[in-house]
């Protein structure tokens, strides 16, 4: 059963994030910001002007007093021990920001908007330093750990891309669609297909391995190698979009999100990064997904190819989630989810 954590909002809470030192903070709509200890009961409250929706909070990783949160196409910077008007304010963005990510240094700030552009803040200067760009909106941004001046990105155009700081121009793109051409051809005429218009990303914490999940239900699992990153694994998590991927502090293990009220867990570890795949492995692989597929097996293909992938923990949690977490309280692993209400759900996890 889950706790439910209430008192801090009065409207649908849209994002958490939790500090190395185990505080909560979380963001809803009109400008509402509330921070949590860890039993659940909130220990400050803000509203934020011109009451725009709170959508997404981050701790600095170095100074965890340091949270930026955004609201509309603005940035705001605070200091949680004393939750006032903000220390500073960014205004770089064009339109709204949906998420926001800081790099392992606290050197570097993106946000990423409606527009489709990431805009990359130097915390040092306090000035835009990069400006990269998707075709449609860009909905999740998310620096590398361990590798401060590489991220990842992902949005409505359907397209996942890694960049580095150090150049405007992706190093390397994959369009989601193209990867699912085969699997569109097979689908009946009277079937409407769904795009893999892409919600969420998460990085491990090893910095190579991360995931994206998709409108299509999917989660995949990619690999970072050098320059550029290849598809590892790919599977049906939920009935309908997957709305956040996270992975936990350690291993592979990933938590997934869905607007089908289901939050699973899953352990991607033993089919990822097991042995490093020759291109032409790679191709062979291909080849023989793309024929199962014209053999009418499309739904197995997947499953027959990781049949472990199946998840560890199922939590129905009814309403669609709009943002997980994860923490430990009192010496034991929350899952922390927001959703179309006003309170926090915190469910607790096995050892």
């Amino acid at each position: 059963m889950a706790e439910k954590w209430d008192g801090g909002h009065s409207c649908s809470v849209l994002c958490l994030h939790v500090s190395s030192e185990g505080l909560v903070a979380s963001g809803a709509e009109r400008g509402e910001l509330a921070l949590w200890d860890g039993g659940g009961s909130p220990v400050a409250q803000l509203r934020l002007p011109q009451a725009e929706d709170v959508t997404s909070v981050v701790f600095s990783a170095r100074r965890p007093s340091t949270l930026y949160t955004s609201h509309g196409e603005t940035i705001s910077v605070l200091d949680v021990r004393s939750l006032q008007e903000p220390l500073q304010r960014f205004h770089v963005n064009e339109e709204e920001i949906n998420c926001l990510s800081v790099n392992d240094s606290d050197g570097f700030l993106a946000a990423a908007d409606d527009s489709g552009a990431i805009k990359v803040v130097d915390l040092e200067s306090k000035k835009v330093s990069r400006s990269l760009r998707h075709s449609n909106i860009c909905s999740s941004v998310a620096f590398r750990p361990q590798r401060p001046q590489s991220l990842v990105s992902c949005g409505l155009d359907m397209q996942v891309m890694l960049w580095n700081l150090q150049k405007a121009r992706p190093l390397w793109t994959m369009n989601l669609q193209e990867c699912n051409v085969e699997e569109e051809s097979l689908q009946s005429a009277g079937q409407l297909f769904n795009p893999p218009l892409a919600h969420s990303l998460s990085s491990a914490s090893c910095g190579n391995v991360f995931s994206c999940g998709s409108q299509d239900g999917k989660v995949r699992i990619f690999r970072v190698t050098g320059a550029r990153f290849e598809r590892e694994l790919e599977f049906q998590a939920h009935s309908l979009g997957v709305s956040q991927v996270l992975f936990m502090p350690e291993g592979y293990w990933l938590l997934s999100g869905g607007n089908d009220g289901r939050v699973l867990l899953w352990d991607v570890g033993s089919n990822v990064g097991k042995q490093q795949k020759s291109p032409a492995k790679s191709l062979h692989r291909r080849k023989a997904q793309a024929s199962s597929r014209k053999d009418g097996k499309l739904n197995k293909v997947v499953s027959n190819e990781h049949p472990g992938v199946v998840p560890k923990i199922s939590i129905e949690h009814g309403e669609k989630v709009n943002w997980l977490s994860c923490a430990e309280i009192k010496g034991s692993r929350r899952v922390l989810v927001a959703d179309q209400t006003s309170s926090v759900s915190a469910y607790p996890l096995p050892e």
